[in-house]
Order: structure tokens, then C-alpha cells, then sequence
């Protein structure tokens, strides 16, 4: 089985309980406005240029068989829409102005890193985390590399916006542990609005899984414009509780650490000049939520 990857990240510690490796699968069927890892919107792979590392050989220009690469006055430009990712560009530059975003990497080759660090695993009541992007996208290969570690005994977890068919989701939870489970907004409107998809069938699937007695985290993202209101923790609050398994529900504070990433991608960033919200803010919204759940807690940004 094969699939698209664009990171597999090492000690990971918010992902999921004790030292992690978190992996990363390229494409998303949500477009959230906030999104950090812009990268993992595309299921393609693309071209990530860093002209703060450029010192302009003009390698990349000689090897561009589509002229996509050009002089403009002292600076090279890349015009995307030209680009077929040949990545014969990549190849010669030498001090990794260009990159691509995502790879193409079989079930055996993501296991045979992730056992790198079963040590780790073992000492620290930790394991994997498949992530996104949307890691239901490909299904089929993510449920390879659950099956796959649970053959291995490596404890498991899917960070997911809960946007997939309940059999896919019935599928994967017979070898998930564990389900990092976003609910943004309860408001429909809303909802397809910051994300460009409604939310009824995300929140259906959390009920579903609710009743298959999964272990689940449920997960806020808390965006300014969004959600960032009592009202609308108070709904999300509700609605987990009526979920009587569910006893955990983490924060996410909004933050703009991934703007360069769009620069990169050559994409525009909507979201603009919106900060992150103040840290009393936060603990007040949480303070909410443990009126709903036993176990809140304010992930670090």
C-alpha cells in the first residue's frame, strides 16, 4: 500500500498521550481558514520555495524545461502555473531554496520508522498519531498503517476533523486506540463558512463513536470570529457532555506560526492581521468547559 506524506515528526508531545511519532498525510477535504499546515491541503505534492535561502546561481533556471523559472530584475521567479514538479529544480539547488511538499511512500517504509522509536513508546506510555491534512482521504493507506502497528503492539491515535463516511471511520476504529477528534463550532452557518464544509456529519460521526465506546479527546480549535465566545463553548460544551463516554476536551488557541508556510506555497493567507487571543481569555473559556467534561485542558500553541 502506498500513500502521500509530507512529514513524519519525532517526540511528539501534544499528539496524543506520552512521546509520539506523529505522521502527517497530505490532503484535506476542509479548507479552514486558520489552517497552519497549508501544505497538507493539496493531496499533490508541490513546490515549497524559501527565497530567504536563495543566492541566485541560476541552477534552476538551466534545468527548467518549461521556462517556469525566470529572471525578474535581480530576482528569480517561479510562476506556479507553469510548473509541471518535474523536480529537476530541487535537484540542483543547492542550498534548499526548493523543496517539494509531500512524498509518496509505501505502509512498510512509514512502520519502519516508526519502530525507530518504540523504545520511547514503551518508556513513556506513547505511540503513533496519524495526521493531516485529513488522514480519512486515504483511508486505505491509513488503515494499513494502523493495522500495522497494532500488529506491533504500538498504541495508536487519529487526529482527525471527523469528515469521512461512518464505515470508513467503523473501519478504522477497530485498530485506532485512541481519536483526536476536532469540533470547531456547532453553528452551521458558521461552520461551512471558516471551513468550507457543514458540520452534521462530523458531529454524527462523534456520536458514533461515542457509541462504539472509543476513547476519544474531543479537541476545540479556538478561532477569533469563530467560536470565541462563551455562547458557543457553552453549545460545544453540551453537546460533548451528551456524549457521556467523552471526558476529555483540549483547547487549541488559534496562532499564526504557519504564515511563512503560505508564503512559501505561494498562497494567500485570508485569515490577515488576526492575533492569537490572550492567554486569560483562553483559561476563562476553559473554565467553562469543565462544567461539560472532568478533564479540560490548554494545549500549548
Amino acid at each position: 500500500m502506498t500513500g502521500t506524506i509530507f512529514n513524519i515528526q519525532r517526540f511528539s508531545i501534544n499528539d496524543g498521550p506520552g512521546i509520539r511519532t506523529t505522521v502527517f498525510l497530505k490532503g484535506c477535504p476542509l479548507r479552514c481558514r486558520w489552517c497552519h499546515n497549508p501544505e497538507s491541503i493539496s493531496e499533490e505534492k508541490e513546490i515549497v520555495l524559501r527565497g530567504e535561502r536563495c543566492i541566485r546561481c541560476g541552477a534552476c533556471l538551466e534545468v527548467c524545461m518549461n521556462r517556469a523559472v525566470h529572471w525578474e530584475g535581480d530576482s528569480i521567479v517561479t510562476e506556479r502555473e507553469h510548473c509541471v514538479r518535474c523536480g529537476k529544480c530541487i535537484e540542483v539547488c543547492r542550498t534548499e531554496a526548493r523543496s517539494f511538499a509531500g512524498r509518496e511512500v509505501t505502509t512498510e517504509f512509514v512502520l519502519d520508522e516508526v519502530l525507530k522509536d518504540v523504545v520511547f513508546y514503551d518508556q513513556s506510555g506513547g505511540g503513533v498519531t496519524f495526521s493531516g491534512g485529513e488522514p480519512f482521504l486515504q483511508h486505505e493507506f491509513l488503515i494499513s498503517m494502523l493495522q500495522g502497528c497494532k500488529d506491533r503492539n504500538i498504541h495508536t491515535a487519529v487526529d482527525t476533523s471527523g469528515f469521512t463516511s461512518p464505515d470508513i471511520l467503523q473501519q478504522a476504529s477497530t485498530y485506532t486506540d485512541l481519536f483526536l477528534y476536532d469540533i470547531k463550532i456547532l453553528d452551521s452557518v458558521k461552520h461551512e463558512n471558516f471551513t468550507g464544509v457543514p458540520p452534521e456529519l462530523i458531529h454524527q460521526n462523534l456520536r458514533k463513536l461515542a457509541e462504539w465506546g472509543m476513547k476519544i479527546i474531543v479537541r476545540v480549535p479556538l478561532i477569533p470570529g469563530l467560536n470565541d465566545d462563551i455562547d458557543a463553548i457553552r453549545a460545544i460544551g453540551k453537546f460533548v457532555a451528551s456524549m457521556r463516554i467523552i471526558n476529555e476536551i483540549h483547547i487549541l488557541p488559534y496562532h499564526t506560526a504557519g504564515i511563512s508556510k503560505y508564503d512559501r506555497l505561494g498562497v494567500k493567507y485570508i485569515m490577515g492581521d488576526v492575533q492569537a487571543l490572550p492567554r486569560e481569555r483562553l483559561e476563562r473559556f476553559a473554565e467553562e468547559l469543565l462544567n461539560f467534561a472532568q478533564n479540560v485542558e490548554v494545549e500549548k500553541s
